[in-house]
């Protein structure tokens, strides 16, 4: 089975272990075609699903005061944060800039991880995505789940755009569990310690190894011993180690954390700050033994738009709908809208358009049941191409049956599938340098496309929705 989201341009190859394979990222592919592309019939199809949300916008509009989160979730399209990162862009220069929202360690657990943040770490953990992860598995918020049973790491997290630093920092655990700690400085400690003195020879045309022995005063014996010689034969140019009972100083610098309790909130373990942050630390509770991340969430004190991004590479409805902790976890966004962009990977797998749709609506029942106040946005899959070759009729599938029961289930659409130019435009779009070689996934250009084309849909359902007020 292919899986979505191994490359933004090219498929790599699965293994069935659960532990996450590194995945690589590229953006571009040449533009070869200059000609205009018109999309038509761009428009959010029946808005009336979220109006709430639209009110919550305009009351943010009228007050300037307050946060409005907006949760899309997704697959490769999504985690690679293209597609996300412009939206968010966009939604915040019109309306304010809550905070970057939602982040995970993804480079810690050896996936893409999204630009504007940057993650490193100490120590070794074992990483899982949902597509792999058995029941057994914490796997929450982030579609990942990542865990050690050491307690000497640290995970830093650096903020490397100055829009999105933070006053706020959300840690989402199993549970809740308060299992780390916060650290904003740290000091460097140099430790001298003694080592044996490392004395060595290089051995020249003529010498032998008695006569090296008599030279550093060590005995043949040992000298032989030091090395693992079985005989006294040495050839020229051999580096040999001399046994020494001398000492001499090692000196090694070692980062030390200090540490700052979280403070419990209901769905979150949280820290705050006078100050606006790059950069911090996760180190461990020292009374505790065992350790699983779920997510962070950064924001910032201005009223806004928070844009939270969750995506996991290869998933599917199904894989998410596994893992019940993910939609328990959900409300730690407080999510006024939700966007769902899924429907790729379900093709790959030949999923019909029934089988997919009993795994979406699950989702959506889910996220309602856990958010009652939450409005739901449903995405069709972009135009692609199945295994290199075959027209992808799965997603048409998807795309009639996801509009067919929007009335019914109540959540908006928007028809990225038709608005694309269907299946029929995919060696239009690929010359305009929109789509990646795949045919599956799409270059940065073609990201940021389908970003402004969403937004310009949106404004203008919301522009229309004002209107009526």
């Amino acid at each position: 089975m292919l899986l979505l989201g191994l490359s933004l341009f090219s498929y790599a190859q699965e293994n069935d272990s659960l532990l996450v394979p590194i995945d690589s990222v590229a953006f571009d592919v040449p533009v070869v075609d200059s000609i205009e592309v018109i999309f038509s019939g761009n428009d959010v199809q029946n808005a009336t699903a979220i109006r709430t949300f639209f009110e919550k916008l305009y009351q943010l509009e009228q007050t300037k005061q307050g946060k409005i989160n907006i949760v899309h979730i997704g697959d490769s399209h999504i985690q690679a944060d293209l597609f996300t990162a412009k939206i968010r862009s966009q939604f915040q220069n019109v309306y304010g800039n809550g905070g970057f929202g939602f982040t995970f360690p993804y480079s810690v657990a050896k996936t893409n991880n999204s630009a504007p943040i940057r993650y490193s770490a100490s120590g070794s953990f074992q990483s899982y995505r949902n597509l792999y992860a058995d029941s057994s598995k914490p796997v929450g918020l982030s579609g990942f789940s990542m865990e050690t049973k050491l307690a000497d790491f640290a995970i830093q997290l650096m903020v490397k755009d100055v829009q999105f630093n933070f006053t706020k920092l959300k840690v989402i655990t199993p549970q809740n569990a308060n299992l780390f700690d916060v650290s904003v400085s740290n000091k460097s400690i140099v430790i001298e310690r003694k080592v044996p003195k490392k004395i060595t020879h290089k051995v020249k045309p003529g010498e032998v190894l008695g006569g090296i022995a008599n030279r550093y005063n060590v005995s043949l014996k040992a000298l032989k011993k030091a090395n693992g010689l079985k005989s006294d034969m040495i050839r020229d140019g051999k580096i040999l180690t001399i046994p020494t009972k001398g000492t001499q100083s090692k000196t090694t610098t070692k980062t030390e954390y200090i540490p700052i309790d979280l403070q419990s909130a209901p769905f979150s373990n949280d820290y705050s700050s006078e100050k606006p942050l790059d950069k911090i630390a996760l180190v461990p509770n020292q009374q505790i033994n065992e350790f699983a991340l779920n997510g962070l969430v950064l924001e910032n004190d201005n009223s806004g738009v928070i844009y939270h991004c969750i995506g996991v590479n290869g998933s599917k409805a199904s894989d998410y709908n596994k893992f019940p902790m993910f939609y328990d976890q959900l409300p730690a966004l407080n999510p006024d809208l939700v966007i769902i962009s899924l429907g790729t990977n379900e093709s790959f797998d030949k999923q019909s358009g029934e089988q997919y749709y009993e795994h979406l609506d699950k989702m959506i029942v889910s996220i309602k049941e856990k958010n009652p106040q939450t409005a739901v946005l449903v995405m069709t899959s972009p135009p692609s191409i199945l295994h290199r070759k075959y027209t992808n009729t799965f997603i048409e599938d998807y795309s009639a049956k996801i509009k067919e029961k929007s009335i019914e289930k109540q959540y908006a659409v928007w028809d990225l599938l038709y608005i694309l130019g269907g299946n029929k435009a995919i060696y239009r779009n690929a010359a305009k340098g929109y789509m990646a070689r795949d045919k599956v996934h799409y270059s940065k250009a073609g990201y940021e496309k389908q970003a402004e084309l969403f937004f310009e849909a949106f404004v203008q359902s919301y522009e229309l929705f004002k209107s009526t007020k």
